[in-house]
């Protein structure tokens, strides 16, 4: 507030020294600016620009650099006076810049490339067309017409001092021609000059406290472009960063492999875990003591109730071979279940095959052919010591032949004979 007032306060005295409309006093701070970078001079784009000096601006993170740049006039015939700091009552004051007929008063400045403190020798209007001096410009690839050639004597050791007035500052004073020049009628910079500025300031390689001095973007061919071939940057800046080769590439792309990408997994594996629902803790399985501690007798297998593996005796651990057994409590002994080994199958049943005799017999017989006493293939002695495996004729004191044998009806199919007997 104390410095807002003390700017109001200067406002009249600061009219008096600079009657001109366009010089503005918006912008008052306490710290010099920067002294001025050292760079060289892009190649104009195209006939009919104008070079406008680069310069320090303050923002609200301190002094940041505008880049120098071409720019098409306005109007035909005017000429651009570069703004400048200076000293006035303890306060740094900004002078913007502006257009107009004549050069006017820029604090004695040497912002180069024709500004050397002085009046403008980059060039002037004839007949209204602009020409070129080309012992100042850098025409690069461009073709350029209207030329014409000046000697301008460029001192490398002069001061870069980018104030005027106070300590350490420039000690310049107004000439009369730029006095005149200062009550003409101005025009404000263009806005192509308004948004460079602006797009210089959100730039961070751009702020004094960054760079140093000495910006990475010093100069450029067009307003408002920061890249490409018209980027020049100041002597002792740090050159710009370029892209990683392609083996860089892969090595980043395998590190993160090998790290980022496990630990994302492991996280995800953590989130899933979380919403999963809570398990219920197993109950491990109580094991008694072994139901039989006596060897088996030879031949034998012990074995558990619950298993059919041989169950291996373990030899006790040194900490536990003097204990004391406790004893087993009666519910729980049981007596082992003892299987012999191997196992002995079942005797298979004989097999049973059709006699040869009787492949040609009928497989049906009809009940009137049957006979009790006869001894035909269809009686029912036949059958009876087909299947009681009698052998022999059937004789008059066989037990088969006395008394009468109950009659029944034949089977339906021929009924096999006993290959074992």
């Amino acid at each position: 507030m104390r410095r807002f007032c003390a700017l109001i306060s200067l406002l009249p005295a600061l009219a008096v020294i600079s009657p001109a409309p366009s010089v503005a006093q918006i912008v008052s701070i306490t710290i010099a600016p920067p002294v001025l970078p050292v760079y060289v001079q892009p190649p104009i784009p195209e006939p009919g620009y104008i070079w406008t000096p680069g310069y320090w601006a303050y923002g609200p993170q301190a002094y940041f650099w505008v880049p120098g740049t071409w720019v098409q006039p306005p109007v035909v015939g005017v000429l651009w006076t570069p703004g400048y700091w200076g000293w006035r009552d303890g306060i740094y004051v900004w002078n913007a810049g502006y257009w107009g007929p004549h050069i006017g008063f820029y604090g004695g400045v040497n912002y180069g490339f024709g500004y050397g403190g002085v009046g403008y020798e980059g060039g002037a209007w004839r007949g209204g067309v602009f020409s070129y001096n080309r012992s100042v410009n850098n025409f690069g690839s461009v073709n350029i017409t209207n030329v014409y050639n000046k000697t301008v004597i460029v001192n490398n050791n002069a001061s870069r001092v980018a104030f005027n007035g106070g300590t350490g500052g420039i000690a310049a004073r107004p000439t009369p021609l730029e006095e005149a020049a200062m009550h003409e009628q101005h025009t404000p910079p263009t806005a192509a000059q308004t948004q460079h500025e602006h797009t210089a300031s959100t730039n961070r390689e751009n702020l004094a406290s960054v760079n140093h001095g000495a910006p990475a973007i010093a100069a450029t061919s067009k307003p408002g472009e920061f890249s490409g071939k018209g980027v020049v940057r100041a002597s002792g800046a740090a050159p710009p960063a370029r892209d990683p080769p392609a083996e860089a590439l892969q090595r980043a792309r395998e590190a993160r492999r090998r790290t980022v990408l496990p630990i994302r997994a492991q996280i995800r594996s953590a989130a899933l875990r979380s919403k999963a629902p809570a398990r219920r803790p197993r109950t491990p399985r109580r094991r008694g003591p072994p139901m039989h501690s006596t060897p088996a007798p030879p031949g034998l297998v012990r074995r558990t109730a619950n298993s059919n593996r041989p169950i291996q005796e373990r030899a006790p651990s040194p900490a536990t071979r003097n204990r004391p057994v406790p004893p087993v409590p009666l519910h729980i002994q049981r007596p082992p279940r003892l299987i012999r080994w191997p196992l002995r199958r079942a005797p298979r049943p004989p097999r049973i095959l059709p006699r040869a005799a009787d492949a040609q017999a009928p497989t049906t017989t009809s009940r009137a052919k049957l006979r009790p006493g006869s001894g035909g293939k269809h009686s029912l002695r036949f059958y009876a010591k087909s299947i009681i495996g009698w052998a022999g004729d059937t004789s008059a004191g066989s037990s088969c032949d006395r008394g009468p044998i109950k009659q029944f009806p034949a089977p339906r199919s021929h009924v096999p004979a006993v290959i074992n007997r």
